[in-house]
């Protein structure tokens, strides 16, 4: 009886995870062997790994990367001009930290939604706020927002998320006020937050995407000047068959 007590105690104080480490350990012999502090820190160390899990889910559910994708299954050995040292270099998440922006470049089915996921989930493991778009959804998301008067909000989320991911940039022109649109959520984040690019285009083309060559000019600026680029090449079969993406 005073175990069960003990254990919701522990779970009315939102312990959830050392609540389970403690029924569990009684459940184990060997931990009768161990000392006070020997379980105590076994308790607690449950706890900071459930508490870490957790967030890391939560991060990931808000998030809504279009795949589930990680640094450990990147794929180096197709030709299609990945560079190991670099992405491992952007794996450790400085650039983030830096607020720096990393712009993947390249055609269909060399891999670039595959790579923008796997960044942003890296961000997340590091316990970095990530949110993954594709420009059109955002375009849409946006319009929807300014009808039912939630566009502040709407900005104000996107200015505090550590990490932006807008994937499939300049798939369509955009015209001059989704132009002004796109430039406001960058200018609100230019050296505050980081944003990772994925485009077909190459950098070079996407003025011609973009209506107003004015706002073209300070959009680029902002997303450009400090930012790490990879131009992917497709050789051989497409990524996505290779991976059984839809």
């Amino acid at each position: 009886m005073l175990t069960q007590q003990t254990a919701d105690k522990l779970r009315s104080m939102s312990l959830n995870g050392m609540a389970e480490a403690f029924l569990n350990q009684l459940k184990t012999p060997a931990n009768v062997s161990l000392s006070f502090e020997e379980r105590l820190g076994l308790l607690v160390d449950y706890e900071w790994t459930h508490r870490q899990n957790r967030r890391l889910d939560r991060l990931l559910k808000n998030a809504s990367f279009r795949l589930q994708a990680c640094m450990e299954d990147i794929d180096f050995h197709h030709p299609r001009g990945l560079d190991r040292a670099v992405v491992e270099s952007l794996s450790t998440c400085q650039w983030i930290l830096a607020s720096q922006n990393v712009i993947v470049t390249g055609p269909t089915g060399s891999g670039k939604t595959y790579l923008v996921c796997a960044l942003g989930t890296q961000a997340c493991r590091q316990g970095l706020s990530a949110k993954y778009y594709q420009v059109s959804k955002l375009l849409s998301d946006l319009h929807m927002a300014k009808g039912d008067g939630t566009t502040p909000k709407l900005l104000n989320a996107l200015a505090k998320t550590d990490l932006l991911v807008l994937d499939d940039f300049g798939l369509a022109p955009l015209n001059a006020i989704e132009s002004r649109d796109i430039l406001e959520i960058i200018d609100d984040r230019c050296q505050r937050r980081s944003t990772i690019v994925a485009a077909q285009l190459p950098i070079e083309h996407w003025y011609d995407r973009i209506a107003d060559p004015t706002v073209a000019d300070a959009l680029l600026d902002r997303l450009v000047h400090n930012a790490h680029k990879l131009n992917l090449k497709l050789k051989g079969e497409s990524m996505r068959k290779l991976l059984n993406q839809p």
